[in-house]
């Protein structure tokens, strides 16, 4: 039977407490963060990407900012640890999730340098109570602490929450690719690391 893959993170701050279990094998899904839409936007990356994911987060209240970037934060660096030194995976993934007139394409390679393309915009301001400008913020996040390299690009869409959630399950698709387990337990690198 193969390794397990999890991370936890605990990260209690001035602005934010969380906790975040992330298992990239599956397994229950419990996320409670006081923001709705990011509950929603979360809950559908650990299914679109088939992984079990716990997170429980609050913060001081402050338009919200902190819990988002923090959870993105938090949520990167379990991928990393999940990870571990990145063997036997397939390492890169692409997706294109369209919903409704929503269609974002996804390209990602656990390569150990962060790096985010993100080309999507919103014509609103808010979603619930989470700022769309805090969507690339998040990614930024996600992306610096898990060393992923992530494009995120907008191909069609004006209705603000069909492009949030189609750019969430367009990563997860291509997660779900790129972490996916491969016959070879050897790093995917000709360098030999992903670091």
């Amino acid at each position: 039977m193969s390794e397990p893959r999890t991370g936890a993170i605990a990260r209690t701050t001035s602005e934010t407490s969380i906790e975040l279990t992330i298992d990239l094998d599956g397994g229950p899904i419990e996320v409670s963060t006081s923001i709705d839409f990011l509950d929603h936007m979360l809950e559908a990356f650990a299914k679109h990407s088939g992984c079990g994911l716990f997170v429980r987060a609050s913060g001081d209240g402050m338009d919200n900012h902190h819990v988002i970037e923090d959870v993105g934060i938090a949520l990167g660096k379990a991928i990393a640890q999940a990870l571990g030194e990145k063997r036997g995976i397939t390492r890169f993934g692409s997706a294109m999730v369209p919903l409704d007139e929503a269609l974002i394409a996804a390209a990602l390679d656990i390569s150990g340098r962060p790096y985010l393309n993100f080309r999507v915009s919103f014509l609103r301001e808010d979603l619930g109570q989470m700022p769309t400008e805090m969507i690339g913020e998040f990614f930024r996040a996600l992306t610096n602490q898990a060393k992923i390299t992530l494009h995120l690009i907008q191909m069609n869409g004006h209705v603000a929450h069909h492009v949030c959630e189609a750019s969430f399950k367009a990563f997860a698709r291509a997660f779900a690719m790129a972490k996916a387990r491969t016959a070879d337990d050897s790093v995917p690198s000709t360098k030999g690391v992903l670091e």
